[in-house]
Parts: C-alpha cells; structure tokens; sequence
C-alpha cells in the first residue's frame, strides 16, 4: 500500500459515523455483526452496513461469516457477517520511515548473532539478504542503460527519496532516521549493505552502493562502479 492509499484509509475515519462504528469494533473481543455495531452506537443496521462496509474497503476492518447461533446443518440459519479490526497496520509517516523494516532486520541479525557470528556481520548479512529479497520483485531490465532508473524505483518503494546527479543516485531520505542517529554506525552499515543487496539482486554489477554520510539525509549514495 503506498503512502497515497494509507493517507486515504486513516482519512477514512475523518467521518464521525465511520470513526465510532471503528472504535466500537476495535474494542470488542470478538467479531461485531452490523446490528450490534449499530445498536451501540445508535444508527440503524443499513446505515451502519454502508459505514462499516467504506471501512473494508479501506483497509481498517475484517469480515469472516459467521452463524451466530453456533448451531450447524439445515434450519440452522444462514451465516451473519461480521467485522474486526484488520490485521494490518497502517500508518503514514512523512518523511517516510520503515522502523518496521529495521527491526526486522536487527532481530534478524541478533539471532543469526547467537549461533556465533558477530553482531556487526549478522547486520550486514541480515541487510544484504533482505535487498536481494526487495530486488526479486523488481521488474526485470533488458538494457544496462536503464539501470538506473529502475534502481531508482525501487529504492523510492522503500522510502529513500532518490535523486538522480550526474549518472548517480543521492538518498534524500533516511526511513530509519531517529535509530541512525542514535546508533550511527550500525544502522548506516545495514543500510550500505541493503542498498547493496538491492543491486546485486537487480544484476547491477555496473553500480555501487557508497557510504558518503550528509547532514539530513541517507548515508548511502549510489554510484558507478568504475
């Protein structure tokens, strides 16, 4: 989901009607039907089907079916819908941030760590395995000619804000800023090694990832290998 489509789904719940039948099914234990959902908050069942239906749509509820009864077989009724909260998060950051990311690739490394690696290996083999898995998503390229703006591509689904200079790309943007500036020089290897998974997985053997450390920006520059 890019930050278009998160940015409309909280907005979603700008909507008082939507905002109370959200609450309402995020604080039950269990599925919610539309009648209980519209009994709590006092609007009829056809109404709170059309609210509860927009917040499917965008992305903030579940359904499952459901019969209520509990019973099974014939005469047992037909199974209600039911709404929970979705499992996904959703979140909008701007600048964009990935602290998802970076804490799966550092609990990565901390238990590839303990089989006796060291930390700082486990981070920058961690890194490097998880730019090979973004890459195999990218789309393919013909023409070397090319690499660079599909490089460029993907690096932006990642919320690093590439700039293109002179046949190379300056990361405008950190998306693990508050954790690199806290613990620089962990943070900034996991990036140079993910950065340069990214290119290996791509077959970009023409391009490097460089450490170049800047003030408000990534630490990590894309550049010519020659």
């Amino acid at each position: 989901m890019d930050i278009t489509a998160r940015a409309s789904s909280i907005g979603t719940l700008a909507d008082d009607t939507r905002r109370a039948l959200y609450e309402h099914v995020r604080a039950q234990p269990e599925p919610v039907s539309r009648e209980a959902a519209a009994a709590a908050i006092g609007i009829s069942p056809t109404t709170a089907r059309f609210h509860l239906d927009k917040l499917v749509e965008a992305g903030l509820l579940e359904t499952e079916f459901r019969r209520l009864s509990g019973r099974s077989g014939p005469g047992a009724g037909r199974p209600s819908k039911l709404y929970r909260r979705a499992s996904e998060t959703i979140a909008v950051s701007l600048p964009e941030r990935r602290y998802d990311l970076v804490g799966h690739l550092l609990a990565s490394a901390i238990e590839r760590a303990a089989n006796g690696t060291s930390l700082e290996d486990a981070v920058a083999e961690v890194a490097r395995d998880e730019g090979r898995a973004i890459a195999a998503s990218a789309p393919a390229g013909d023409d070397p000619a090319d690499d660079l703006e599909r490089v460029s591509d993907v690096l932006a689904g990642q919320g690093f804000e590439p700039r293109e200079d002179d046949g190379a790309l300056t990361l405008a943007n950190c998306p693990f800023d508050s954790l690199a500036r806290e613990h620089t020089d962990l943070v900034c290897s996991a990036n140079l090694a993910l950065v340069g998974g990214i290119l290996e997985g791509m077959g970009c053997p023409h391009l490097r990832a460089h450490g170049e450390p800047h003030a408000g920006q990534c630490c990590v520059a894309v550049r010519p290998a020659d």
